[in-house]
């Protein structure tokens, strides 16, 4: 997941950012957003034409779509026959825009609690979407480097990167540790408002129009009369213009304290040092989890005071205070985004090691039990291939941990039973090893497992990653940093290959279904005529001889192509027969 999670996101954005010919747009609101213009006239950019039509093939792409509201519609269907009616659509609910109610659900969380979750209708998120594509740029433009959640190109192992570089270079050793109280339930509506303005987007219009998104009725509830519904398209770009005000008031403490003089970073840090009485202090964000990491104890918890008292005078959110602490490193864990991270002697240094955290290992031992049942009650090609999709994204989420090869085997011991137990009459020991398991686990020699003939990936298959920093550069909305992103796009996207997994074309052979998932790691993630990304909704699995001719689901007789080109060479072959 994480680092490669968001590959196939990103590589669709730009590619359809392109297609719509809308990228100069959005490259001119960041470079002007850079230099503190404020925009008056937003929406006539977001009811352009382009940016509609971007915002339908986003919204139909994503899982999502499919996903109802309140008026149990799914995707606009005439946005496929009939663009024209779709633009007008849109243009005409914005005129004077009253959202449809929010379909609320509720998500039950291990404490008893529950999360709950606002799910505007299709057409609702569509003119969420249109917004979104216009405000992103903008606010890209004015966030503060080390906030990780909700934005693009940036990833959950970006900001564990980050809190280990602050702990083993920069050597500080005591974290204030702050959990807010229902963030998302609990923002200030009208202090959004006001940061939005302060951020340069100044349309009454469009900030009308937010202030209505906001305010939709909750089927069951009511109107709301704060926080942004978890759910929404705008919802998490929104929250980040929250909590981006803490960011900088942080970072103004001593990382952007503005001196008289020019420095370099390293000396501006030493003169700091000799002339001032500031603290060092560095905040890492993901979404509303962020850490603040200090050099001595006496500061954490000054820091901590005032955060408290920051956020409930500026922010008006309160923090809980059973779970907001002062965290010395060296003596006690500290727990971020599924991990934990604590600082042991090594020769003459202090190093960061980290583990899976203890509610991340039970979660994970929970829904790979509930994987093995599935397998248990229907043994076939699909259920394998759920199962092995699981363990990968898992893999692939933790490895950036530097001991995530001895908790994986903590985690096979706790599941040993129930694989031994479910599995015992319904396993054999011979079968396929696809290429998706020699690529990933054929360096391992662990005893194989097979279920419907497939091989399971092993569970403590795994060692530790070096988990990188975000490098500052990679950008959206410039041509060097989208440079950068197409360059780091290369190799198995860990994602798709998940979704292969999950998702056997109905209707077809197991062969041809196991098949479909070698082939794409064999072509390297490409479309084997044209060398371009496949993509989920633009990708076809072609048999070279037709079926119709006496072709098998066999491996050779099978390649992964974009959509159109399927279709090119399904009419030449249909040609050459005739």
């Amino acid at each position: 997941m994480a680092t490669n999670e968001k590959k196939l996101k990103k590589r669709r954005m730009l590619r359809n950012n392109e297609y719509y010919d809308i990228q100069k747009i959005f490259d001119e609101l960041y470079r002007k957003s850079l230099s503190g213009k404020k925009f008056d006239n937003l929406l006539s950019l977001i009811l352009n034409e382009q940016n509609i039509l971007l915002a339908y093939r986003n919204i139909k792409k994503n899982k999502g779509s499919k996903t109802k509201g309140t008026n149990e519609n799914t995707i606009i269907e005439i946005g496929e026959n009939n663009p024209k009616k779709l633009i007008q659509y849109v243009v005409g609910r914005l005129s004077n825009y009253e959202p449809h109610s929010v379909r609320r659900v509720e998500i039950p969380k291990e404490n008893g609690k529950i999360r709950p979750l606002g799910i505007p209708t299709i057409e609702d998120r569509l003119i969420q979407q249109c917004i979104k594509q216009i405000l992103e740029p903008i606010c890209e433009a004015k966030f503060y480097n080390h906030s990780y959640g909700f934005r693009p190109n940036r990833s959950t192992h970006h900001a564990i990167a980050r809190a280990m570089t602050l702990a083993n270079i920069g050597k500080l050793h005591y974290v204030v540790d702050v959990d807010i109280k229902g963030f998302f339930d609990n923002v200030d509506h009208s202090k959004l408002l006001k940061q939005l303005w302060s951020m340069g987007i100044q349309d009454k219009n469009l900030l009308c129009i937010i202030s209505k998104l906001l305010k939709a009725e909750i089927e069951g509830v009511g109107i709301s009369t704060k926080g942004t519904p978890q759910g929404g398209i705008l919802s998490p770009l929104l929250s980040n213009v929250v909590l981006n005000e803490l960011d900088w008031w942080i970072s103004s403490q001593w990382e952007t304290f503005r001196t008289k003089h020019q420095y370099t970073q390293l000396n501006k840090y030493i003169a700091l040092k000799r002339a001032s009485n500031l603290k060092e202090m560095f905040i890492v964000r993901y979404a509303d989890d962020f850490k603040v990491f200090c050099r001595n104890h006496n500061t954490a918890q000054k820091m901590l005071v005032a955060i408290k008292q920051w956020l409930k005078e500026r922010l008006n959110l309160e923090i809980s205070p059973e779970k907001s602490m002062v965290v010395n490193l060296r003596k006690n864990y500290s727990n971020f985004l599924g991990f934990k991270l604590k600082v042991h002697k090594k020769g003459q240094k202090h190093v960061v090691k980290s583990h899976i955290s203890e509610k991340a290992t039970k979660n994970i031992v929970k829904e790979i039990k509930a994987k093995i049942k599935a397998m248990q009650k229907c043994p076939n090609v699909n259920n394998a291939n759920i199962y092995n999709a699981t363990i990968l994204g898992m893999h692939n989420y933790y490895k950036v941990a530097t001991h995530v090869n001895i908790d994986f085997h903590k985690i096979y011991f706790l599941v040993r039973q129930s694989l031994n137990n479910r599995l015992y009459r319904i396993r054999s020991d011979t079968g396929l090893i696809s290429k998706a398991y020699e690529k990933f686990y054929g360096k391992y020699n662990y005893k194989k497992w097979y279920i419907a003939g497939l091989g399971l990936f092993p569970i403590a298959g795994i060692k530790t990653s070096n988990a990188m920093n975000f490098k500052q550069e990679i950008c959206n909305y410039t041509k060097e940093g989208r440079k950068k992103i197409h360059d780091n796009l290369k190799g198995i996207n860990y994602k798709m290959l998940r979704y292969i997994m999950e998702n056997p074309v109905l209707g077809q052979t197991t062969e041809y279904n196991d098949n479909r998932i070698s082939l794409y790691v064999a072509q390297n993630g490409k479309c084997s005529i044209t060398g371009k990304i496949l993509e989920i909704g633009n990708m076809e699995c072609h048999h070279k001889k037709p079926k119709e001719l006496g072709g098998k689901d066999e491996y050779n007789n099978l390649i992964f192509v974009l959509k159109d080109v399927h279709k090119l060479r399904f009419n030449l072959d249909f040609c050459e027969t005739t």
